[in-house]
């Protein structure tokens, strides 16, 4: 049964001491059936507890027997969105976490065994190195329990990986000989951060395609509307027209080059013992050269060797390669947000799937909940990925602890960022230019065409235009007859005065066009 700790509450606020002065009764109460033998299961406070306060006594009281699945689970990553971050379990669960240990155990112990002046350590035959390499293609989420069992007792998590490796190496014959090798000289932290860095690039690796196609959609939007003319608003006020295609171009480029910048993040990796010196190491072995050692460890890996280190690897590239990911899920929230306000102002229609429903009132609603969805779970990650930044890279001394459990949520950030791009992507597929609307926004706002003509003043030196301009059009509407009377009063060169005359607010379009249908080329041009 779950009773509030009366101590507890005590010490909060006000608000709960109606539930403070009923715990006694309850209890009373929970004591009083217990001895009755009624045999019912007091699951609910409310069930045995009848004389408590409403707030006490309500429904929804809470059951402590509960089995985790997709309804039970704390996280919505694992429960409402479970299967859309599916693909994130193999890379940055507890069962990765052990397999990736056990990973970089084994290939800690392979690497010893090539190295000549480890004499006990002899070069292991063909026979063991396969019995190695068929122990990690066939490590399991079973085999993960085990270790998990195992760590109830030890209540360290890398020395019950250490236990159970050496309890399976125990069975072959060769193996069984070199086994306090397993581990030998390391520190939790040098398993750790190797750990850590694979599984980052395990992540990153599943991630990254959503990404891409994020950004292929979005260049291809830019593509097909380059042409179609759109009003621009800056400060929420209509202003010199461009084109639907080169807004879209201007996030494609945007992102690209984001995503451009996470491949260019090397994940570091360290072996150099419990202060970074390598003295355990050259205790037992002075002669071996152990930091090329070390490095040639981290490389076979195919991280990066970081050479300067304290008992953990900084950190450091993990912050950069957070603040790529949230650069980039900034750009898309704030495309989330730009299509948000598009669909509100008739920009865009959303096509509609058959038995969805829009608001649980109002049948005719047809919301961007898409795009709603995008922004809210890129805010979450962005938050997660904010404080693993700043967090991270800081560590007292030669190292504290607070760095372990943070990192154990470092998966958390992806898995809202890939909720996230989903979003987006269902989005935008379900988007329909309204190319009418959009026309009629222009047509209604010919004003906006006071700086071409200003400018075309400028050129041939008429006194004041700006001003001119602005007695004629701010805070003011301006039709198409308006402005072409203005034109026609102008004392320019007649070739100036034509072009003038033909301009509307749909033609009037610079060169967005050309960047739009460049797009592709330009982002070719950053990877």
């Amino acid at each position: 049964v779950f009773l509030p700790d009366y101590d507890t509450l005590a010490a909060m606020s006000a608000f709960a001491a109606p539930l403070v002065a009923a715990i006694p009764s309850a209890r009373r109460g929970l004591r009083a059936a217990s001895a009755r033998g009624s045999g019912a299961t007091p699951r609910r406070l409310a069930a045995v507890a009848p004389s408590l306060p409403v707030a006490v006594t309500a429904d929804f009281a809470p059951e402590t027997d509960l089995e985790l699945s997709d309804l039970t689970a704390i996280s919505p990553l694992d429960g409402r969105y479970g299967a859309k971050v599916q693909i994130l379990r193999a890379c940055f669960s507890e069962y990765a976490l052990v397999r990736a240990r056990v990973i970089v155990e084994i290939r800690w112990l392979q690497k010893l065994a090539s190295i000549p002046e480890i004499t006990e350590v002899p070069p292991l035959s063909a026979g063991a190195n396969q019995f190695l390499e068929d122990f990690l293609s066939n490590f399991s989420p079973a085999d993960a329990a085990e270790v998990k069992a195992v760590e109830r007792t030890t209540n360290h998590d890398v020395k019950a990986v250490e236990y159970v490796i050496k309890d399976r190496l125990a069975a072959h014959p060769e193996l069984a000989g070199i086994l306090e090798f397993v581990h030998f000289a390391c520190t939790s932290e040098d398993i750790n951060n190797l750990s850590h860095a694979l599984m980052l690039r395990s992540g990153v690796a599943a991630v990254v395609p959503f990404m891409d196609e994020v950004v292929d959609k979005v260049a291809d939007i830019a593509r097909v509307e380059a042409a179609t003319p759109m009003m621009s608003r800056t400060h929420g006020q209509p202003a010199s027209p461009t084109t639907l295609g080169k807004e879209f171009a201007n996030v494609a480029y945007r992102l690209a080059r984001q995503r451009s910048q996470i491949d260019k993040v090397p994940l570091y990796g360290k072996m150099a013992g419990a202060v970074g010196n390598y003295n355990a190491h050259m205790s037992a072995y002075p002669d071996v050269d152990w930091q090329r050692t070390a490095e040639e460890f981290v490389t076979s890996l195919g991280l990066t060797f970081q050479p300067y280190v304290t008992q953990i690897e900084p950190h450091d590239y993990m912050a950069e390669l957070f603040g790529c990911v949230s650069r980039f899920n900034t750009i898309v929230l704030d495309l989330d947000r730009d299509l948000w306000s598009y669909i509100s102002i008739g920009y865009f229609k959303q096509r509609t799937v058959a038995g969805e429903v829009g608001s649980s009132t109002m049948p005719h609603k047809v919301n961007p909940i898409d795009f709603e969805n995008s922004e809210g779970n890129l805010g979450m990650a962005n938050a997660m990925f904010s404080h693993l930044s700043a967090k991270l890279p800081v560590s007292r001394w030669q190292r504290d602890l607070t760095d372990s459990t943070v990192l154990r949520s470092m998966g958390t950030g992806f898995g809202y960022s890939l909720i996230a791009y989903q979003s987006t992507l269902k989005g935008l597929s379900k988007l329909e230019t309204n190319a009418g609307a959009m026309a009629a926004d222009l047509d209604g706002n010919w004003e906006v065409l006071a700086e071409p003509i200003q400018t075309v003043m400028r050129r041939h030196n008429i006194e004041k235009p700006y001003e001119k301009l602005k007695e004629l059009t701010r805070g003011r509407r301006v039709d198409r007859e308006g402005m072409r009377e203005f034109v026609s009063t102008l004392e320019i060169p007649e070739d100036s005065k034509a072009r003038l005359m033909d301009l509307t607010p749909a033609t009037y379009i610079g060169n967005a066009v050309e960047q739009a249908n460049d797009i592709l080329a330009q982002i070719k041009a950053i990877k």
